[in-house]
């Protein structure tokens, strides 16, 4: 065998695996969500509740002092427009006190 034929049988036999491997790694750290993103995903999700009952709030001042103004949030059921936001409080009450 040649010295061009082993560094070549080597680079196939060595190398290619090693870079597949490599990239596999780095995909799947990628793919993960860190714990700074996590942290600020919690903020920005406190920022909108607190957003949310704010423009409830507004609302229902306007609607108190004006009858002809019927906004959706306040016609339509709440229950059925805060099921997701309740679930999502199960969830993170569920990892606040498996994290305890």
């Amino acid at each position: 065998m040649d010295g061009f034929e082993v560094i070549g049988v080597l680079g196939v036999a060595i190398g290619l695996p090693w870079l597949i491997m490599h990239y596999i790694t780095r995909w799947k750290t990628a793919a993960t969500i860190t714990q700074d993103d996590e942290v600020l995903l919690d903020e920005l999700y406190h920022l909108a509740r607190r957003l949310d009952e704010r423009m409830e709030t507004v609302e229902r001042l306007v609607a108190s002092d004006n009858p002809e103004f019927r906004p959706a949030r306040l016609v339509h059921d709440h229950e059925i427009d805060n099921q997701k936001l309740r679930e999502l409080d199960r969830l993170l009450a569920e990892k606040k006190g498996t994290r305890a």
